[in-house]
């Protein structure tokens, strides 16, 4: 299948002919969009360790899931991921548990609502949040929507590695390259949000290790963006 069509078919919410994984598998083929702001400078080095935040996920083991995007409305963003083994020369780590989460173009969070934090209340539901187990190669992919923001922080996406047996290697989260997240944010379905209020290097969470939380992207507004980016733990 390829990828663009089914990015932009995706988001209309057009049946697929295939099983996710076989689609996500298409998306992850070469593309020749221009890379920006790569974060991986060939250093073996564990990724930084920063907070699950206010609005981590609740049951992971029972949202096992590639595709993450559920109901929700945005530009098609495919999240690639690698995990490498400090302890191993910073090899792939098969077989360790994933979880991913983020808000949606709004700013909200699923499973939570109802407060001043969060006065939309999605309690009852679980779109944006998703777990996937590493291949032989280290690799995981979610199919989602590019994030929105919230007040106070830049663009981010939350990752948290486990073990097999569920113990916790890391937590850390994904920064996105201004230009990008500008463009996004002036679009059809997230202008109306406006622009993000707090850049990167002003972000609490990014300002003391932006160079190595940052993303790698590719794509455009029509066809929709492939983040990838590889994230080192102690195994």
């Amino acid at each position: 299948m390829d990828r663009k069509k089914f990015i932009r078919n995706s988001i209309l919410g057009i049946a697929s002919l295939a099983t996710a994984s076989q689609l996500l598998e298409s998306c992850s083929k070469s593309d020749n969009d221009t890379d920006t702001n790569s974060s991986d400078d060939g250093s073996c080095v564990v990724s930084p360790s920063e907070t699950k935040g206010p609005f981590p996920i609740k049951t992971p083991s029972q949202l096992v899931l590639e595709n993450i995007k559920s109901d929700r409305v945005g530009i098609a963003l495919l999240i690639n991921l690698t995990i490498e083994n400090k302890n191993n020369d910073c090899l792939p780590l098969e077989n360790v548990l994933v979880d991913v989460w983020h808000c949606d173009k709004d700013g909200n969070y699923s499973e939570y609502g109802g407060t001043q934090m969060q006065q939309t209340d999605y309690t009852t539901v679980h779109f944006l949040r998703g777990r996937q187990t590493t291949n032989t190669k280290g690799e995981v992919s979610f199919l989602s929507i590019f994030p929105g923001w919230y007040q106070g922080r830049a663009p981010h996406v939350h990752v948290e590695v486990l073990s097999a047996s569920g113990s916790s290697l890391l937590v850390t989260q994904i920064a996105f390259p201004e230009t990008i997240s500008s463009e996004v944010y002036a679009s059809s379905n997230y202008a109306a949000h406006g622009q993000a209020d707090t850049s990167n290097v002003r972000d609490n969470v990014f300002s003391d290790s932006l160079d190595a939380e940052l993303a790698t992207l590719s794509g455009n507004l029509t066809d929709g963006y492939t983040l990838t980016k590889k994230i080192t733990v102690n195994a």
